[in-house]
């Protein structure tokens, strides 16, 4: 049953639609789109929901293909990417045909890419199982694969053509998932949302509990996402606040080979951020203070292993927002404010790295 929608009017507007139950809405917009085909991609432990997707499909005369792939950041790569493509040419997908991504953030990303790919575009549906890509991955059209150089480096904007987000499934979700899609969260209300702030100062449990905080959480994020988006689908500009937090995590994702949860690392970015902004006299002591206590509260990491600034710089030279050969950070100087640091030397960097190594 949808509760709530949230309306991203972007270039191809769409709607997230928010609430419980929600396998039969999938369907009945398979069925409003009109496609003949529709290709389910899913990690392992998502195969039974994707069958029960395809049967209710195949009720309607469509004919489903399922498309596993390897969990995680393992099936974002241009490997499975090729060989799903194989898969949809076997299965005769047209223009009119679609995709559903069902699965975390790795899932909609993939999904989404082969969708932009396949006959230059094809629909995708996408279907968010963990709080990370209900709240960041499978809103916002970005899509995207893994390469040897860098997360996210290859990949298109393609906006999908319906979200679907059951909280539900959050009910399934161990607590170490529910905790690093919260970085997510907690990122959107540093940026826009100062209610999203008060909320984890007020009561940290509350915020990953289904029965507590974290459905108004899931829908405050979603809204700031959906603004952000709307207004700026390509980052040129506003939508870079999104990264706040993203361009150390990456460089913490690259050199622990992606074994590391995205939020985990955004975490740990987002402090490390912090510190540099502080250090500028960008931020307070006592914001810097509230990243701190927050993300102990909610049991993300803060601080990273020490002695490896030369690496993380070289992964941070790769980031999709530099310009110039300038490494270019997303920084507050408020709750809800934001600016860029645009010249942080090499020795601010490393100033900010060891302020949260270990």
């Amino acid at each position: 049953m949808i509760q709530d929608t949230v309306a991203v009017n972007g270039p191809c507007p769409y709607v997230v639609s928010i609430g419980h139950d929600l396998s039969d809405d999938i369907v009945a917009r398979v069925r409003t789109i009109g496609a003949r085909n529709v290709g389910i991609v899913h990690q392992p432990a998502l195969a039974a929901a994707a069958r029960q997707i395809a049967s209710a499909l195949e009720s309607l005369n469509v004919t489903p293909v399922l498309l596993p792939i390897p969990d995680a950041e393992a099936g974002k790569t241009l490997a499975v990417c090729g060989e799903l493509w194989d898969q949809l040419g076997e299965a005769n997908f047209s223009r009119a045909d679609a995709l559903i991504g069902l699965g975390g953030g790795a899932a909609t990303d993939l999904a989404g890419f082969v969708a932009s790919g396949w006959m230059r575009g094809i629909k995708v549906i996408q279907a968010p199982t963990t709080l990370l890509a209900m709240v960041d991955a499978a809103v916002g059209g970005k899509t995207g694969i893994n390469t040897a150089a860098g997360k996210n480096l290859v990949g298109a904007f393609h906006e999908p053509d319906s979200v679907f987000v059951d909280l539900n499934l959050l009910r399934t979700l161990p607590e170490d998932e529910l905790r690093a899609g919260s970085a997510e969260i907690i990122k959107t209300g540093f940026i826009h949302d100062p209610v999203i702030i008060e909320r984890y100062l007020v009561d940290p449990a509350a915020c990953l509990d289904v029965d507590g905080f974290l459905p108004e959480l899931v829908t405050r994020s979603i809204t700031v996402k959906a603004h952000v988006v709307g207004q700026d689908l390509k980052e040129s500009g506003l939508r870079e606040t999104l990264n706040y937090g993203h361009t150390f995590g990456h460089a913490v994702e690259l050199r622990e080979h992606y074994t590391w949860r995205h939020g985990n690392a955004v975490a740990v970015g987002m402090m490390f951020i912090a510190n540099l902004s502080a250090a500028r006299g960008l931020i307070t002591p006592e914001l810097l203070s509230t990243h701190r206590a927050i993300l102990t509260a909610i049991g993300l990491p803060t601080t990273y292993e020490g002695g490896h600034f030369e690496e993380l710089y070289a992964g941070m030279t790769h980031d999709k927002k530099n310009r110039g050969g300038h490494i270019r950070f997303v920084a507050l100087t408020d709750i809800g404010a934001t600016t860029r640091i645009e010249d942080a030397t090499e020795d601010e960097m490393r100033a900010a790295y060891e302020a949260i190594s270990e």
